[in-house]
């Protein structure tokens, strides 16, 4: 690479930093990938490969992609496992002495994802850090969009790799010395889709795991968080930490607390009988129509559905807890016109906890701040809506309640009704909030009348008809005049520049109300910019009780959504117990008695015990029903311990802390169809 351009050298120099990733170079108003990328990128996202120096030996390939429209494809390449470093212009052009310099950002992995275009709005985006020492095993795992952060440790192994499968991470962070071991290769292979990121042996030492956990909660011990003696889980926190300070930069204020818990606090539910129940997507297709999820979800807000979605994967085994959240669905149901005012209420709110993550991780726009305060116009509403409800649930939602009224009036006060996506250009803060902005707003405006009125005076001074004042970004502000009337052109006009039909010039007066209005522009938008990142600053201070409110919302989404789902499909309100038995009256299908329109679904009594009915043997000719029954039974019983009402007339059923089920592999429930009629 003898001949190599500046440029190219620099494109190198920043690609050897970051060989794995697919590096998006910034060059004015395109991102462009050279080399083996180009080739890759071309190749997924369906461009052109072209090249650059076409008359060398050997031209480099290239490709490139609108920098406007980056979000979009870069989401393509996560979606194929891909990494993306972005590399920006880290100076002004018009002030770089010779070539612009350029560094990476970020970097965007399938498990360090901000951007809500490329997220699915009702599932959480986690990274997963995997660390065995000594026959413990510890996870982590983290959403930087929404700032959820869990760490939990076992000495079965079984039981963390059902976990691995549970929390369904795109991507793997693992120590590379342990990359040929058993279990880190079993753990591989469970997550096939996964990509897998290894990191050195330094990134999981516990010492510096642990100080690392302890400056990001600004705490002296993590005692309070639950894990203070869980060395592996430590480790594998800290290096999780240490990777999303690499990839992405900056201070992760929102991730303020992490959640410690065991495996055995709820039910467990391995791989085999989440696929054979079909709680998230249907064993033939894939889709989640079909799916329990997809029936049972009436959430109106993003982070209620990621609620929802939580609580499915994890039941309860604590009896109380259960009947706190079954007591809350009743009484949503009682209420049924301050149900549905609620929910209504609640379909304004936007995604508060991933606004909040982009807030604090200075990724936000002011119409992100906007979203954010028209949420928090709804606060006020929603509380009274709730005032009427005296459930134990509801009254620990009242007491955490905060409107945020003090961060509404700051938004109100400085952002405009209708701000632009770029934060460089102004328009973004509402007159009146700054003063010497108001001064450079006035200065520009009394600047473009003068210019505006020069046209007609000109005119009428130079007696040329056809005169126009115009500006363009390389000469500024101009006068224009045609070939034909350039002999009438006054002595004091200065040429500037000649074009094929005629002349463009300045004035002294031009030029000196041209440096009033750009200077008061450039000004204006520096000062635009840094009122901005004020005001961002004072509400990202303020995230802890903003991702509060984010928390609460969902509870009471997913609250009223069960209610709602309920009301609707006629469901009973389940007795749970700790009796070791189960008794469901004319029990149906949740999809299946849904999803039928043509047949009528035949409801089921089941009847168990640990004593004298311990097994059911149930038989019968194809499409008689069985798989259905035998799903319909293990369904009824998680949707119970999550809170949810059940479709039967009558359910009474004993804490179950787990669920086996395999089934017909190739049926379809959903359509009536058994394995033995799929396969014929």
């Amino acid at each position: 690479m003898a001949k190599a351009t500046p440029m190219v050298r620099q494109y190198l120099s920043i690609k050897q930093r970051y060989p794995d990733a697919v590096l998006f170079f910034r060059m004015g108003d395109f991102y462009e990938m050279f080399f083996e990328d180009a080739k890759v990128a071309s190749r997924i996202l369906e461009i052109a490969l072209t090249s650059r120096n076409k008359k060398d030996e050997k031209p480099i390939p290239m490709c490139g992609v609108p920098h406007h429209a980056a979000q979009v494809y870069i989401g393509r390449l996560i979606e194929h496992g891909f990494k993306v470093a972005i590399c920006e212009q880290v100076e002004d052009p018009a002030k770089a002495k010779g070539l612009v310099r350029r560094d990476v950002v970020r970097v965007v992995t399938p498990g360090v994802v901000l951007d809500t275009e490329i997220l699915d709005a009702k599932s959480n985006n986690f990274l997963l850090a995997f660390c065995a020492q000594q026959d413990r095993y510890g996870l982590a795992h983290l959403d930087i969009s929404t700032g959820t952060f869990k760490v939990t440790e076992s000495d079965q192994f079984d039981a963390v790799l059902d976990e691995c499968r549970r929390i369904q991470p795109p991507e793997v962070l693992a120590p590379r010395s342990d990359s040929e071991q058993s279990c880190t290769r079993a753990l591989i292979g469970a997550l096939k889709e996964a990509s897998v990121t290894y990191l050195d042996e330094g990134a999981f030492d516990a010492k510096s795991a642990r100080r690392r956990l302890l400056r990001q909660f600004n705490t002296h011990s993590l005692e309070g968080f639950g894990c203070d003696k869980w060395r592996v889980g430590i480790c594998a926190a800290g290096a999780l930490l240490r990777y999303v300070d690499e990839t992405c930069p900056g201070d992760l204020g929102h991730v303020t607390r992490i959640v410690s818990y065991s495996l055995s606090d709820f039910m467990v539910i391995d791989e085999t009988t989440r696929i054979n129940l079909e709680l998230f997507e249907t064993v033939r297709t894939g889709s989640k129509r079909g799916s329990l999820f997809d029936v049972i979800d009436h959430t109106v807000t993003p982070m209620g559905g990621r609620k929802l979605r939580a609580w499915l994967q994890y039941p309860l085994l604590d009896v109380e807890q259960i009947r706190k959240r079954l007591d809350a669905v009743e009484e949503a149901r009682e209420k049924l016109q301050a149900r549905r005012s609620l929910r209504k209420a609640l379909s304004g709110i936007y995604d508060l906890e991933r606004l909040n993550g982009k807030i604090a991780l200075d990724r936000c726009n002011a119409r992100d701040l906007l979203s954010l305060n028209l949420s928090i116009k709804k606060l006020p509403e929603i509380r009274l809506l709730i005032d009427g409800y005296t459930g134990r649930l509801f009254s620990e939602i009242k007491e955490g309640w905060d409107d945020l009224s003090d961060i509404g009036n700051l938004i109100d006060e400085a952002i405009c009704d209708d701000p632009p996506l770029t934060l460089h250009d102004g328009g973004i803060i509402r007159p009146g909030f700054d003063r010497q902005l108001d001064d450079l707003v006035r200065t520009s405006k009394e600047g473009k009348e003068w210019i505006s009125r020069l046209e007609s005076r000109e005119r009428k001074a130079t007696g040329i008809n056809t005169l126009k004042v115009g500006f363009n970004k390389v000469f500024g502000y101009y006068i224009e005049v045609s070939k034909a009337h350039t002999k009438s052109v006054p002595a004091h006009y200065v040429r500037k520049q000649t074009l094929v039909g005629g002349e463009r010039y300045v004035t002294d007066d031009l030029k000196t109300y041209e440096s009033k209005v750009l200077g008061a522009e450039e000004k204006r938008a520096r000062l635009e910019y840094e009122l901005f990142c004020g005001v961002r600053k004072k509400v990202a201070d303020s995230n802890c009780r903003i991702r509060k409110m984010a928390d609460l919302i969902a509870r009471l989404d997913v609250l009223v959504a069960l209610a709602e789902l309920a009301e609707q499909n006629g469901y009973t309100k389940p007795v749970v117990h700790e009796n070791g038995s189960l008794f469901l009256k004319e029990s149906r299908h949740p999809v299946v008695d849904k999803l039928m329109t043509v047949e009528r679904f035949v409801p089921n009594t089941i009847q168990m015990d640990n004593t004298s009915r311990q097994v059911i043997i149930v038989t019968g000719p194809n499409m008689a029903g069985k798989s259905t029954v035998l799903r319909q039974v293990a369904l009824l019983v998680l949707m119970a311990q999550i809170g949810s009402f059940v479709p039967a007339e009558e359910a009474s059923i004993g804490i179950v802390d787990r669920i086996f089920t395999r089934v017909g592999a190739s049926d379809n429930l959903a359509e009536g169809q058994s394995t033995f009629l799929v396969e014929m």
